[in-house]
């Protein structure tokens, strides 16, 4: 079943809350700590985690546009970005390490919560119709990306990384 807007919102508040407990609660020493079953630190790996609702602001318009194409081209457009997994690996790994230099713990969760509201803002508008528009995905990208997604899964698809990837976290599990 799907998740509705409500869902949706919730899981971006529970997911704020939990960012902000192991910002504050967590040493510098914490942060610079191997993550669990990655090699990111956790500092690194929260921002991967933020960086999942960040990806989503731009995959909404592509996928708005894409679900309006002939559903040859999306196939097309998702088999050529599937054949670049091996570089968006690459990509995706170095990328996290990098940005959680800018958005460390002093900026990560302000990026956070711009990028909520700018896709909560989003999703507000969006009508039953066009939450259920779908596209081709690079499903070989991500665990949590489908062969084929409708809108509502994509913004549902942040919270779904977030948790899997805070199980992977090497610091204390944030106060409920």
């Amino acid at each position: 079943m799907e998740p509705s807007k409500a869902d949706i919102l919730a899981g971006y508040c529970r997911a704020r809350h939990a960012l902000d407990a192991w910002l504050e609660s967590a040493s510098a020493a914490d942060l610079r700590r191997r993550s669990n079953g990655t090699r990111w630190t956790n500092e690194e790996l929260l921002f991967h985690m933020v960086f999942g609702y960040m990806i989503v602001r731009a995959l909404l318009p592509m996928v708005h546009v894409i679900s309006r194409l002939p559903k040859p081209v999306g196939k097309v457009f998702a088999a050529v970005l599937n054949a670049g997994t091996r570089p968006f690996d690459v990509v995706n790994y170095w990328g996290s390490r990098a940005a959680a230099l800018v958005y460390n713990r002093q900026r990560m969760g302000r990026k956070l919560d711009k990028t909520f509201t700018a896709i909560t803002r989003r999703l507000e508008r969006e009508s039953p119709t066009s939450l259920s528009r779908s596209m081709p995905f690079p499903d070989r990208w991500d665990p949590f990306f489908a062969p084929t997604m409708t809108l509502n899964d994509v913004y549902a698809y942040p919270t779904l990384h977030f948790d899997f990837h805070a199980r992977q976290l090497s610091l204390s599990p944030p106060p409920r």
